[in-house]
């Protein structure tokens, strides 16, 4: 038996996939998108960041699995967001400013070290990229809801305005 909702009101929210690429800079610029839609959306709108790190970016892949390691401890979206606006400093820089960046967030860095190390988000990294490759993913930003692809890779132009059509005549019902 399901729950009783209220009238008007889904049963799940509406999920949007955001695949990201955590050294590029258009995903840093994305971010304001995502803050609007959450605060227009609230609880609504499942927002979940998936990851998708391109080749070009020599960090990235390292950069994903250290975001899932500040998830682990708590401070997944902290961290993506401080380490999206170092994009530049990822790029020249490296690995440091992954540890730096927790450092900054107060999680335990030996830890976070080791699990660079183990490679214990290994498999949750490659499983977002392969799903991402699967649905013709190519570049970053690039959004999914409703079954609808979004490439902000090229330009991110018009791409709230088309994501809050979506959600709302799927919140519609």
């Amino acid at each position: 038996m399901s729950e009783s909702t209220t009238p008007g009101t889904p049963a799940s929210p509406v999920a949007l996939e955001a695949w990201f690429d955590l050294q590029c800079p258009d995903c840093f610029t994305a971010l304001g998108d995502l803050n609007a839609l959450r605060e227009k959306y609230g609880e609504r709108l499942d927002i979940q960041l998936r990851h998708f790190p391109l080749p070009k970016n020599k960090h990235a892949y390292a950069a994903a699995q250290a975001a899932e390691e500040a998830y682990a401890q708590g401070k997944g979206r902290k961290y993506t967001e401080a380490l999206l606006a170092r994009t530049e400093q990822l790029r020249d820089r490296g690995e440091p400013v992954l540890m730096e960046v927790a450092a900054e967030l107060g999680l335990d860095a030996e830890e976070f070290d080791t699990a660079l190390i183990d490679g214990r988000h290994l498999l949750t990294v490659d499983a977002d990229q392969a799903e991402g490759q699967a649905l013709k993913v190519t570049g970053t930003p690039t959004y999914v809801i409703g079954g609808e692809r979004l490439d902000g890779g090229k330009s991110q132009e018009g791409l709230r305005a088309r994501i809050e059509e979506i959600a709302d005549r799927l919140l519609a019902g």
